[in-house]
């Protein structure tokens, strides 16, 4: 949306009193493995509101322990989750999501705002694993192996390994509202229209993410946390931890968003995924020429060259069916406009 219509939608769709409200995850408060149209939300809230969310990571207690993990570090409310949500409602996909929360108001054709306020690391280890048929070079890695990696927090690394150091940068790798009615029960791990599974390393505290509204009151879902994550994500797992994260939601009525896209506070990203890399590129290129077009006002043949001296095509991830494409465009760019 252009300036304009950005500030006449911020003061329709934010009300004078926000409220903040925190959602934990239980056996009541999940989604295990899917985004769908007719899940019931677990929290309704009004636009402006505040709610801080806690994540679980995609792991079972059991395979955590195996691992190295002693069973007193196990989260609480990790093994509720696995004793209490029933076989009929897990599934397709494997990510634990705490949510759906509902956005009153929301309906198809609006587009919902998500700031990322902050995100804090709710556990003292993450792991990374791969195993035989997933990940990028499954041929190469004909088994399965998984690695515990102490997380810092004081100094925000992970020590991985003596003498090797990640640097940690907080993010979910799974953010989303419901796909269309159309879609069911939508599997966890393909990213698409709705976001989800999205694995983009740039969507760290301090960015905004914009989701088109394509069920009632948009069910926003959130899970899947990283503590790091390389572009591409190539053996299927990042450092993969619990996190907690505060998101402000702010309902755009009747501003229709025809994909996922995100702001830094440095940069614009749009995105793209696909069965396909090609054609993931093709759509992240396409969103961000859409969006040059309409929100800053240039001709198409001179947003496709802007993007070519100055934009950057970047590989997400290749490893959840649909691989992810993002363009990033540097907001500097326009500060003369």
């Amino acid at each position: 949306m252009n300036t304009l219509r950005l500030l006449a939608a911020l003061l329709l769709a934010t009300p004078a009193t926000a409220a903040t409200f925190e959602l934990k995850p239980t056996p009541q408060t999940v989604a295990w493995g899917h985004y769908d149209a007719s899940s019931k939300p677990v929290l309704t809230i009004q636009s402006g509101d505040t709610v801080v969310i806690h994540t679980l990571l995609t792991n079972s207690p059991t395979g955590l322990e195996k691992a190295g993990v002693a069973p007193g570090d196990v989260e609480p409310a990790l093994r509720a989750v696995f004793d209490g949500v029933p076989q009929s409602e897990r599934g397709p996909g494997g990510h634990i999501l705490t949510g759906p929360i509902a956005i009153a108001g929301a309906e198809p054709g609006d587009t919902l705002e998500v700031r990322i306020l902050k995100i804090d690391l709710a556990i003292p280890y993450a792991y990374n694993a791969f195993r035989y048929g997933a990940g990028f070079l499954t041929d190469d890695f004909p088994y399965a192996r998984m690695k515990i990696v102490p997380l810092d927090a004081k100094h925000m690394l992970g020590r991985f390994a003596p003498g090797i150091d990640v640097p940690l940068h907080p993010f979910f790798g799974s953010m989303g509202d419901a796909p269309p009615p159309s879609f069911g029960r939508y599997d966890s791990a393909p990213p698409t229209i709705n976001g989800g599974n999205m694995d983009d390393k740039a969507l760290v505290a301090g960015t905004t993410l914009f989701l088109p509204v394509h069920a009632a009151g948009a069910l926003f879902q959130v899970g899947d946390g990283h503590a790091a994550q390389g572009n591409g994500e190539v053996d299927i797992t990042a450092l993969e931890t619990s996190l907690v994260g505060s998101f402000q939601f702010v309902l755009h009525k009747g501003v229709k968003a025809p994909y996922p896209r995100a702001e830094t506070p440095t940069s614009y990203i749009a995105m793209g995924f696909d069965d396909d890399l090609s054609n993931a590129t093709r759509k992240a290129l396409r969103n961000m020429i859409d969006f040059l077009v309409t929100e800053k006002g240039m001709a198409r043949d001179d947003a496709y060259m802007l993007v070519s001296v100055a934009g950057d095509v970047e590989v997400t991830e290749l490893v959840d069916r649909n691989k992810g494409v993002h363009v990033v465009l540097r907001k500097a760019l326009f500060a003369g406009k």
